[in-house]
């Protein structure tokens, strides 16, 4: 049930060993990869369970009723498409149907994610039309807006560095809040940032 005016969407992959830091299990091995992932969910809850705005979670496969995703905090979804873009595109266009007026979406795994991030992102829209938080290898973290652009979702080779680039070309006539830059996990090379995962390390 919609009760704000602003909505956060998470994208989530449903912690399965094997299916998920897949460029990750290939050094670390399969278990690793899982346990970090889900430290990486557990921080990514944490960070957004307390704002005060409405909150969704969309899973890439089924919905999970009792995990780390608090029912009486986030409303469950299920990812919609088949390529990346067209799965958020979707959640925007929902979002927007639903009459939300500024829309955040974020994955599950970027380490350095905060309430405060989110906060300042939120603020952002109240004077921009775009928020967005590049992330270190080319791609982002971090994406709002206050009504939807396709344009953002298409023609985009998804996971490699250009797509930063390519969406700041999409969106280049509009106002847009640039965050700072942070870094996920995907492969090993992310991981010997964090001091918290050095017991991975091999």
């Amino acid at each position: 049930m919609k009760t704000d005016r602003n909505l956060l969407i998470i994208f989530t992959r449903n912690p399965e060993l094997g299916k998920v830091k897949t460029r990750l299990a290939a050094t670390i091995g399969n278990d690793a990869a899982l346990e970090i992932y889900k430290d990486l969910i557990q921080q990514t809850v944490n960070a957004s369970k307390d704002l005060e705005l409405d909150k969704e979670v969309h899973y890439s496969e089924e919905i999970v009723n009792y995990d780390a995703w608090d029912n009486d905090k986030f409303l469950k979804k299920s990812q919609s498409g088949l390529a990346l873009g067209s799965r958020m595109e979707n959640a925007f266009k929902q979002g927007f149907q639903n009459s939300y007026e500024q829309i955040i979406i974020i994955g599950s795994d970027l380490p350095e994610i905060s309430e405060q991030i989110l906060i300042d992102a939120f603020s952002a829209l109240e004077n921009h039309d775009f928020v967005i938080g590049p992330a270190s290898d080319g791609g982002y973290y971090l994406l709002g807006m206050k009504s939807l652009h396709p344009e953002i979702f298409k023609n985009k080779v998804w996971s490699t560095d250009s797509v930063f680039k390519d969406t700041l070309e999409n969106i280049k006539t509009e106002s847009v809040k640039i965050l700072e830059t942070r870094n996920d996990i995907d492969t090993y090379k992310d991981l010997i940032e964090f001091k918290k995962y050095q017991e991975y390390l091999k």
